[in-house]
């Protein structure tokens, strides 16, 4: 995986014969917000209410952490991933995929679930765990109905972790918010000593109406699609071949 040239577009754009392509083309010019690479999330309200629970998030993850639970590589529970990662160095705790909640994870970090209650439009939420010397090659996001949402969580001193979308590149901060629209092709990278977590979070993109409820039916066709439901049935696969 060559971190410079992108990988093959997302199985979702060819969903429902093609849907997502044509609602994406007018998705932009009907947000709310604009259509930016990176969003100011002083203009989202409840990203203060997240950062207000972090030092709770914070403890639920170390508890986690410290627990030595096993936590799935991301190529586990969806194998589109494999585009991406291949080697379960980028590790996926889930909590909601495309409005399926995954019960054990939640019960296991009740405060991080009571917190996510926050986002309106909440679509997917995990904690993303890149392990030390991780890169994440230049990609694009499965939909643009969606905006990305970052808490840092464990964030490692250094000059070599960050994102970078559209050709800008921003660093993350402990307890501190980052969105942006993972549509716009983007990498990652931790080439730290250490594990990068963030609380890795979809959220329905705020859209002029009526195109905000198409978004939230063509979001109810792609939590129906294979994308979503094969990944369902591979992290139970995966929970019942790693049961303690």
């Amino acid at each position: 995986m060559t971190a410079g040239q992108p990988v093959a577009p997302p199985r979702t754009l060819a969903i429902a014969g093609g849907l997502v392509p044509r609602i994406e083309a007018v998705i932009g010019r009907n947000s709310l917000h604009g259509d930016p690479a990176f969003y100011d999330p002083a203009s989202f309200a409840w990203t203060h209410k997240l950062e207000a629970a972090f030092p709770a998030i914070r403890a639920e993850l170390d508890a986690l952490l410290g627990s030595g639970a096993a936590i799935p590589g991301f190529e586990e529970i969806s194998h589109d991933q494999t585009k991406l990662t291949d080697d379960k160095r980028w590790q996926t705790y889930f909590f909601l995929g495309y409005g399926l909640p995954f019960e054990e994870n939640i019960a296991a970090c009740p405060q991080t679930w009571a917190a996510l209650q926050n986002v309106p439009g909440l679509v997917t939420a995990f904690f993303s765990i890149l392990a030390p010397g991780k890169q994440i090659p230049l990609h694009r996001g499965p939909y643009k109905g969606v905006l990305r949402y970052h808490l840092g969580v464990v964030v490692p001193e250094g000059e070599t972790i960050d994102i970078t979308v559209d050709g800008e590149t921003r660093g993350w901060a402990e307890g501190k918010s980052l969105i942006f629209d993972d549509t716009y092709y983007h990498s990652a990278r931790n080439l730290t000593d250490r594990p990068r977590v963030v609380l890795f979070v979809d959220f329905e993109r705020p859209l002029k109406r009526p195109l905000s409820w198409v978004n939230k039916g063509v979001l109810k066709i792609i939590a129906r699609s294979g994308f979503v439901q094969e990944a369902k049935v591979n992290y139970d696969n995966w929970r019942r071949s790693n049961a303690s």
